[in-house]
């Protein structure tokens, strides 16, 4: 129960940020300007945002590791993907992969709804925690094995 608390508050959390980071950081809009008092014509803007993926993997190649494999032998190859290699994915290979793991898992309460699937997935593998986690595990696609 805390762990599930403690990964809704981290994606709550995550969700401000990005939100924060989608602003526009651009000040030479006339409204922001027009509204100062002796504001300056050079002004420059106070931070700038990049978006960079991660470098290209394939996501039907989805590397597995020994302690995945381990602890959940159970799962396929695509939903035995942890949280920290799913983070390095592109997002259109998240989409892929997401898409393989409900294919690998029918009957998930995610069936019929990869979109919903794919962003519990992002959210959740943002906790630290999560990383060495198959992402279906972490995003509830199939249940933790005991």
């Amino acid at each position: 129960m805390i762990k599930r608390v403690t990964a809704i508050v981290l994606a709550t959390g995550a969700v401000a940020v990005a939100l924060a980071g989608c602003g526009s950081s651009d000040d030479s809009s006339s409204d922001a300007n027009g509204l100062r008092k002796g504001a300056t014509s050079a002004s420059t803007p106070t931070g700038t945002t990049s978006a960079t993926g991660a470098a290209p993997t394939t996501a039907a190649a989805a590397p597995t590791t020994t302690k995945t494999t381990a602890s959940y032998p159970s799962l396929g190859p695509a939903s035995s993907t942890t949280c920290g290699e799913f983070k390095k994915l592109d997002s259109t290979e998240e989409k892929e992969l997401i898409e393989k793991v409900l294919a690998e898992n029918p009957g998930s309460e995610f069936e019929g709804s990869p979109n919903v699937a794919l962003g519990t997935a992002k959210l959740v593998c943002l906790a630290p925690t999560y990383a060495d986690t198959p992402v279906a595990v972490a995003a509830g696609i199939v249940a933790k094995d005991k």
